[in-house]
């Protein structure tokens, strides 16, 4: 149970997370009022915080599509320009599909999925601390949550079977990470991040494998950049999928939809 503070002291609060450079300062005081038990897990957050760690982590859990999706350190934070793939994949998303959230992560894809449609879900990473995290996140739905290397992760027999595959796999190039914000690039792990020298390296995987695994009329669902969402389109086109790409512009958002037909 939060600990209500008077409006002098979270003012004190709001000025402390201004001052470290927070630019949503009372958003996040309210947050962190809301989640800390008591005064002194409120003033380990706000230290936390001050000090540059994430948001997410300081509270365990960030917003995704009205859900509260928990999130560990270690475990790379959903962000809300990636509901945009969760709302094309619902577009095509059919009550009793198989539906997989490869590079799951926390698990908020598949969770958003399950949300609104009842779908036989499973989820899959390659770090151990986001398949503990997804098997939290999942459980209301009874996603099965397994760890491997993208395909070799999940049950043979999804095989074939898979209506819609949602990846959100780290796009960004091995030489421009050092040019994300220090929260992204000091604080989540580097493989969730890291896309090889074009930022493609992990999608080709995916897209190498998707006609294998998705079922006639499958779906494939990934986010990408501006500029790799043409070449992205282009690499589905060439393993034997159609293709198309979406964008929200207020979101920024690009996601590039691969349909298996054999």
């Amino acid at each position: 149970m939060s600990v209500p503070l008077s409006p002098v002291d979270l003012g004190d609060l709001v000025n402390r997370l201004r001052a470290a450079g927070c630019v949503f300062a009372e958003d996040e005081a309210a947050l962190i009022v809301e989640t800390a038990r008591n005064a002194a897990e409120r003033e380990a957050m706000t230290v936390r915080r001050i000090s540059g760690v994430p948001l997410e982590y300081v509270v365990g859990w960030a917003w995704f599509r009205g859900l509260r999706i928990a999130v560990d350190p270690g475990v790379f934070i959903p962000r809300r320009r990636t509901e945009f793939l969760v709302e094309q994949a619902l577009r095509v998303t059919a009550s009793g599909a198989v539906v997989v959230d490869l590079c799951c992560g926390a698990g908020a894809l598949g969770a958003a999925v399950a949300a609104e449609r009842q779908v036989s879900l499973y989820a899959a990473d390659i770090e151990p601390a986001a398949v503990r995290c997804a098997e939290r996140n999942l459980a209301p739905w009874q996603g099965a949550v397994s760890q491997g290397d993208l395909y070799d992760a999940l049950p043979a027999e999804l095989r074939g079977r898979i209506d819609v595959l949602l990846s959100n796999v780290p796009y960004v190039p091995t030489d421009e990470i050092r040019l994300l914000p220090p929260e992204a690039r000091l604080y989540e792990p580097r493989v969730t991040l890291d896309g090889g020298p074009d930022g493609l390296s992990t999608f080709r995987r995916v897209a190498a494998g998707a006609a294998e695994w998705l079922a006639p009329g499958g779906h494939l669902f990934v986010e990408m950049s501006d500029q790799q969402a043409p070449p992205a389109h282009a690499v589905l086109l060439e393993h034997g999928l159609t293709a198309e790409i979406a964008v929200d512009d207020e979101l920024g958002a690009n996601v590039v939809h691969g349909t298996y037909q054999p």
